[in-house]
């Protein structure tokens, strides 16, 4: 095999910064909530000096799954304006604090719903699709203008900025699936699976070892035989490894995939910077 000299780095906010989640006081700042702090980051782009935006799942080594809002969560989401969730289950306790906490005018933004997407998609992380950010900058720009009109044209024009942002994104993104598509690829969970989707990789994994691995439960003994063979027999080019979630399964893939002498790429699942890291090894 011949090792290409490229390391493609996307992030999976792609060109967003870190969210600001505090701004002068204001009297009409809109309280926002960006459940996902990838969402919050989003907010804090087109609201600007506007919003005042909280983020709450910003901790990359907590398990969305189990989060548990304390107190202090309770209120903020209750005197939230404006709040983007992700949905897909992955946030399902903030619809019961907003049940419990009806608010008059508040705007709710469900990615899930938002994409048309089923209660039983299988992958959650919607924000690493590429599609997911220009849709919801385009709403959130929208229930930001209903909230503050005298303030829509510069929402609008911050939205546009921010679209306009991941332009040489998806320029690159369809680049690399021009020159580099189907190349095989195994990962641990379905983390960063819509992008490397959307980068035309070949994803080897069976996906009911990512859910098993995701979901924090034995998969079956076949799959992870299957994912061994990817390694030992050199079946895939590239490992995509989640570098937040690993237990002893986890890194006897790592091992194995070091051992075959394959290139680890490591993404991350939930981080104001999250990225995902790789390097592409031809075939040729």
């Amino acid at each position: 095999m011949k090792k290409l000299s490229i390391s493609v780095v996307f992030a999976a906010m792609l060109a967003l910064g870190p969210v600001t989640t505090a701004f002068a006081t204001q009297s009409a700042q809109i309280n926002a909530i960006g459940v996902e702090n990838e969402y919050a980051d989003v907010i804090s782009q087109i609201g600007g000096q506007y919003v005042r935006v909280q983020a709450v799942e910003t901790d990359p080594n907590t398990d969305p799954h189990t989060f548990e809002a304390s107190p202090k969560i309770a209120r903020e989401i209750a005197a939230a304006q404006l709040i983007v969730e992700n949905g897909v289950g992955y946030d399902a306790w903030a619809d019961k604090i907003m049940s419990a906490s009806a608010r008059p005018n508040r705007k709710v933004i469900n990615v899930q719903t938002l994409l048309g997407l089923p209660d039983n998609t299988p992958n959650p992380h919607l924000w690493y699709d590429p599609k997911t950010m220009p849709a919801v900058a385009n709403v959130i720009a929208a229930d930001l203008s209903a909230l503050q009109p005298a303030q829509a044209t510069y929402f609008h024009v911050n939205a546009d900025k921010f679209i306009a942002s991941l332009e040489p994104w998806d320029a690159a993104i369809a680049a690399f699936k021009s020159k580099y598509g189907k190349t095989p690829i195994a990962v641990t969970e379905p983390v960063a699976d819509y992008m490397l989707e959307a980068m035309g990789f070949d994803i080897r994994t069976p996906f009911s070892l990512q859910k098993a691995i995701m979901d924090g439960t034995d998969p079956a003994p076949q799959d992870v035989t299957t994912q061994n063979d990817l390694f030992t027999s050199n079946k895939v080019k590239v490992f995509a490894y989640n570098q937040q979630v690993t237990d002893t399964l986890t890194k006897s893939f790592l091992d194995a995939s070091r051992k075959a002498g394959i290139p680890v790429g490591r993404c991350l699942r939930n981080h104001a910077n999250a990225g995902l890291h790789l390097s592409v090894v031809d075939a040729g």
